[in-house]
Protein backbone atom coordinates (compact mmCIF):
# COMPACT_ATOMS: atom_id res chain seq x y z
CA UNK A 1 0.00 0.00 0.00
CA UNK A 2 1.12 3.54 -0.69
CA UNK A 3 -0.08 6.84 0.73
CA UNK A 4 2.19 9.64 -0.50
CA UNK A 5 1.41 13.26 -1.37
CA UNK A 6 3.71 15.83 -2.98
CA UNK A 7 2.34 19.37 -3.34
CA UNK A 8 3.69 22.74 -4.42
CA UNK A 9 1.64 25.83 -3.76
CA UNK A 10 1.24 29.09 -1.90
CA UNK A 11 0.06 29.52 1.68
CA UNK A 12 -3.47 30.95 1.71
CA UNK A 13 -2.97 32.43 5.19
CA UNK A 14 -0.30 32.59 7.87
CA UNK A 15 0.27 29.16 9.47
CA UNK A 16 -1.69 28.64 12.71
CA UNK A 17 0.91 27.53 15.29
CA UNK A 18 -0.36 26.02 18.54
CA UNK A 19 1.04 23.78 21.27
CA UNK A 20 -0.45 20.63 22.75
CA UNK A 21 -0.83 20.42 26.56
CA UNK A 22 2.46 18.47 26.53
CA UNK A 23 4.23 21.34 24.74
CA UNK A 24 4.44 19.77 21.26
CA UNK A 25 4.20 22.32 18.43
CA UNK A 26 1.56 21.78 15.73
CA UNK A 27 0.74 24.08 12.81
CA UNK A 28 -2.29 23.98 10.54
CA UNK A 29 -2.09 25.62 7.13
CA UNK A 30 -3.75 25.61 3.74
CA UNK A 31 -1.97 25.76 0.40
CA UNK A 32 -3.42 26.72 -2.96
CA UNK A 33 -2.08 24.38 -5.64
CA UNK A 34 -2.80 25.32 -9.24
CA UNK A 35 -4.44 22.72 -11.45
CA UNK A 36 -2.42 21.81 -14.57
CA UNK A 37 -5.11 23.11 -16.95
CA UNK A 38 -7.38 26.10 -17.47
CA UNK A 39 -11.20 26.08 -17.35
CA UNK A 40 -13.45 26.88 -20.34
CA UNK A 41 -13.12 30.61 -19.61
CA UNK A 42 -9.31 30.30 -19.78
CA UNK A 43 -8.85 30.87 -16.04
CA UNK A 44 -6.36 29.00 -13.88
CA UNK A 45 -8.12 27.09 -11.11
CA UNK A 46 -6.58 25.96 -7.82
CA UNK A 47 -7.28 23.40 -5.15
CA UNK A 48 -7.13 24.50 -1.51
CA UNK A 49 -5.58 21.73 0.54
CA UNK A 50 -5.59 21.60 4.34
CA UNK A 51 -2.34 20.43 5.92
CA UNK A 52 -0.89 19.86 9.39
CA UNK A 53 2.75 19.67 10.51
CA UNK A 54 4.30 18.89 13.90
CA UNK A 55 7.26 19.78 16.14
CA UNK A 56 10.23 21.90 15.00
CA UNK A 57 9.09 21.89 11.38
CA UNK A 58 5.81 23.48 12.52
CA UNK A 59 7.71 26.20 14.38
CA UNK A 60 10.01 26.85 11.41
CA UNK A 61 7.05 27.10 9.03
CA UNK A 62 5.25 29.58 11.29
CA UNK A 63 8.40 31.64 11.91
CA UNK A 64 9.66 31.90 8.32
CA UNK A 65 6.70 31.54 5.95
CA UNK A 66 3.62 33.77 5.70
CA UNK A 67 0.52 34.11 3.56
CA UNK A 68 1.53 33.96 -0.11
CA UNK A 69 4.81 32.08 0.46
CA UNK A 70 5.49 29.25 -1.97
CA UNK A 71 6.27 25.93 -0.29
CA UNK A 72 6.66 22.28 -1.20
CA UNK A 73 5.00 19.65 0.99
CA UNK A 74 5.84 15.96 1.13
CA UNK A 75 3.59 13.82 3.30
CA UNK A 76 0.57 11.58 3.43
CA UNK A 77 -3.20 11.93 3.52
CA UNK A 78 -4.86 11.21 6.84
CA UNK A 79 -8.49 11.16 7.87
CA UNK A 80 -9.94 11.62 11.33
CA UNK A 81 -13.35 12.12 12.81
CA UNK A 82 -14.99 13.42 15.95
CA UNK A 83 -18.48 14.05 17.25
CA UNK A 84 -19.53 17.67 16.76
CA UNK A 85 -21.47 19.77 19.24
CA UNK A 86 -24.68 18.95 17.37
CA UNK A 87 -24.05 15.21 17.88
CA UNK A 88 -23.17 14.55 14.24
CA UNK A 89 -19.88 12.99 13.18
CA UNK A 90 -17.42 15.42 11.58
CA UNK A 91 -14.91 13.93 9.14
CA UNK A 92 -11.65 15.68 8.28
CA UNK A 93 -9.21 14.80 5.49
CA UNK A 94 -5.86 16.58 5.51
CA UNK A 95 -2.24 16.16 4.48
CA UNK A 96 0.14 15.26 7.29
CA UNK A 97 3.29 17.07 6.15
CA UNK A 98 6.42 15.09 6.92
CA UNK A 99 8.80 17.40 5.07
CA UNK A 100 8.39 21.02 3.98
CA UNK A 101 10.60 22.91 1.56
CA UNK A 102 10.64 26.70 1.55
CA UNK A 103 10.72 27.53 -2.15
CA UNK A 104 11.38 31.25 -1.82
CA UNK A 105 12.61 33.79 0.67
CA UNK A 106 10.19 35.78 2.80
CA UNK A 107 10.53 38.93 0.70
CA UNK A 108 9.84 37.13 -2.58
CA UNK A 109 6.19 36.38 -1.78
CA UNK A 110 5.60 40.03 -0.89
CA UNK A 111 7.05 41.20 -4.20
CA UNK A 112 4.88 38.58 -5.97
CA UNK A 113 1.80 40.19 -4.41
CA UNK A 114 3.00 43.62 -5.57
CA UNK A 115 3.17 42.35 -9.15
CA UNK A 116 6.89 41.76 -9.68
CA UNK A 117 8.26 39.84 -12.62
CA UNK A 118 7.75 36.42 -11.07
CA UNK A 119 9.38 33.68 -9.09
CA UNK A 120 13.10 33.18 -9.67
CA UNK A 121 14.16 29.67 -8.75
CA UNK A 122 17.79 30.80 -8.40
CA UNK A 123 16.82 32.94 -5.40
CA UNK A 124 15.07 30.05 -3.66
CA UNK A 125 16.40 28.21 -0.68
CA UNK A 126 15.30 24.86 0.61
CA UNK A 127 14.33 23.75 4.09
CA UNK A 128 14.56 20.16 5.12
CA UNK A 129 12.92 18.88 8.28
CA UNK A 130 14.78 20.17 11.31
CA UNK A 131 16.93 17.69 13.24
CA UNK A 132 15.44 16.24 16.40
CA UNK A 133 18.01 18.04 18.58
CA UNK A 134 18.40 21.64 17.33
CA UNK A 135 21.67 23.38 17.95
CA UNK A 136 21.75 26.18 20.53
CA UNK A 137 22.28 28.62 17.64
CA UNK A 138 18.77 27.83 16.37
CA UNK A 139 17.19 29.32 19.47
CA UNK A 140 19.07 32.62 19.16
CA UNK A 141 17.49 34.93 16.55
CA UNK A 142 19.98 36.54 14.19
CA UNK A 143 19.59 39.69 12.15
CA UNK A 144 17.02 39.38 9.35
CA UNK A 145 18.80 37.79 6.35
CA UNK A 146 15.85 38.66 4.08
CA UNK A 147 15.91 42.41 4.62
CA UNK A 148 17.25 42.94 1.07
CA UNK A 149 13.86 41.87 -0.38
CA UNK A 150 15.13 38.94 -2.43
CA UNK A 151 18.53 40.33 -3.43
CA UNK A 152 21.45 37.93 -3.08
CA UNK A 153 23.33 38.13 0.20
CA UNK A 154 26.40 36.45 1.64
CA UNK A 155 25.45 34.15 4.50
CA UNK A 156 27.19 31.14 5.99
CA UNK A 157 25.44 27.87 6.77
CA UNK A 158 26.11 28.51 10.48
CA UNK A 159 23.78 31.53 10.37
CA UNK A 160 20.80 29.57 9.02
CA UNK A 161 18.15 28.62 11.60
CA UNK A 162 17.70 25.09 10.23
Amino acid sequence: MLNRVVLVGRLTRDPDLRYTPNGVAVANFTIAANRPFRNQQGEQEADFINCVVWRKTAENLANYMKKGSMIGVDGRIQTRSYEGQDGKMVYITEVLAENIQFLESRGASQSQQRGSSGYNQNDAYQHQQAPAQPSPQMDQPKSNPFQNDGEQIDISDDDLPF
